[in-house]
């Protein structure tokens, strides 16, 4: 099968043709598509109107898959398999989510700028997700580019940086918008992780900011200094020129490296269905070595 690449933005973004992800994959494609997102960091697929399992088996191609956190908590109540995390406005029985519902609160962090799992030891490598449902205005995903904002940082910041280990927690993120609802069984296994802030992309051999509204403190400094740097950095990140708009239909599939880019979400007619799946693959190894103390408490 030979795929087709259309780069959709200076620095990023890869259109992707000539692909059924309903059928298996021979190994050259598999080895195309892991080239183009090692170049692009995002990966658009049209007309992709796939089931959970198809979805599945066309992440494994690229690593073992997480479970969502959701069913961190003992009262959880999936409407979708372990394996998916459901971006969605809708409960275990299919109806839109009232306004209060702590689902549709803690959602709202997804519009801040983040890394999906950078709030795991062992974080997220890609990321993928298929829209089923769209309303009719509204809930685009956009992307930045890190590779380029790294590229673009002065060299007194880089040198700055570099070696820096953040902690990451979505206690962090979630706070930012007043959220706190969380259960006791959450809060044991939220632990705030750390992260290396600068990261080499082992399949471009690029340096990038691994940043993420998760992160709130940087090891060895203050707190409100650590937080205005990241802010800071954050701020610079997503100028226009690094970020890309995606506007979705029914079918599409995109897949990106949280390890090279950042996105979030927009707002959109919550009156209407928006139901997204996502299936994220683990990156397999923590950015900052595990000690043997921590090796039997670290939550995958």
């Amino acid at each position: 099968m030979s795929i087709t690449v259309k780069q959709l933005h200076p620095h990023f973004m890869g259109e992707i043709g000539g692909v059924d992800l309903r059928q298996p994959l021979d190994k050259e494609t598999v080895a195309a598509l892991q080239a183009a997102i090692d170049k692009h960091g995002v990966l658009v697929f049209h007309d992709q109107h796939i089931d959970d399992a198809q979805q599945q088996a066309f992440s494994r191609n690229f690593g073992e898959l997480e479970s969502t956190v959701r069913a961190y908590r003992k009262d959880f109540v999936p409407r979708l398999d372990v394996y998916m995390a459901d971006i969605s406005n809708l409960d275990e029985n299919n109806k839109l989510l009232s306004g209060n519902d702590r689902r549709r609160l803690n959602a709202l962090g997804n519009r801040l700028w983040h890394s999906d799992s950078s709030f795991k030891r062992v974080p997220a490598r890609y990321s993928l997700l298929s829209a089923r449902i769209i309303p009719s205005w509204g809930g685009e995903t956009q992307f930045a580019d890190m590779r380029a904002a790294w590229d673009a940082l002065p060299d007194r910041m880089k040198a700055r940086i570099e070696g820096m280990v953040c902690e990451h927690t979505q206690i962090f993120s979630r706070g930012k918008i007043g959220f706190t609802d969380w259960a006791k069984e959450e809060l044991d296994k939220m632990a705030p992780v750390p992260q290396l802030m600068v990261r080499t992309h082992p399949g471009s051999g690029r340096k990038s900011i691994y940043l993420s509204s998760h992160a709130g403190r940087i090891r060895g400094m203050e707190e409100p200094e650590a937080r205005m740097l990241l802010l800071d950095l954050s701020e610079f990140a997503t100028q226009p020129q690094f970020v890309y708009t995606h506007t979705w239909k029914v079918g599409d599939l995109v897949m990106w490296d949280n390890r090279c880019t950042m996105h979030r979400a927009r707002e959109y007619d919550e009156t209407e269905v928006r139901d997204m799946h996502r299936t994220t693959v683990s990156d397999g190894v923590p950015t900052v070595p595990i000690t043997a103390e921590e090796r039997e408490t670290v939550v995958a």
